[in-house]
């Protein structure tokens, strides 16, 4: 019995560019963000924690897509709910180039575009990720240690 694989990526971070929609000639909208993410590290000279930035390219598809160059724009926090996509090229220059990008299957604004918008309603609430289900017990009866 082959071992089931996962390709799951979930991250937020702030959008360090407008986003870039396209339509293609199928007609399917394509959105491409780019999504800044910290790391924090402790500094072994100083003993102080720094935030590494991490850059991420995430491609969101179809009205989900469009919703995002609508109401997206650069410094906006998102989450996002996605996999790993991994792909190569050759450049002009003829190197072998390759990347990962993140495919999302859900992208959660976060913060608001500005008060104003959000109190006319002028901005979706996004996709909320749904939490797990908690149990509901009766007391303490059940608790196995």
């Amino acid at each position: 019995m082959a071992a089931s694989n996962i390709n799951r990526v979930v991250l937020t971070g702030n959008l360090t560019a407008d986003p870039e929609l396209r339509a293609l000639p199928s007609g399917s909208s394509l959105c491409k963000l780019r999504v800044a993410c910290n790391t924090r590290r402790k500094n072994s000279s100083t003993g102080e924690w720094d935030d590494k930035p991490n850059y991420f390219n995430v491609t969101v598809w179809g009205g989900q897509g469009e919703n995002a160059a609508r109401y997206l724009t650069k410094g906006r926090p998102v989450a996002i709910d996605g996999r790993l996509e991994w792909h190569e090229w050759e450049a002009q220059d003829g190197t072998k180039r390759s990347a990962v990008d993140i495919i999302a299957e859900s992208v959660q604004f976060l913060g608001s575009r500005d008060q104003d918008s959000a109190a006319n309603g002028d901005m979706p609430a996004g996709t909320d990720f749904q939490p797990a289900p908690v149990p509901v017990s009766a007391g303490d009866d059940d608790i196995p240690f």
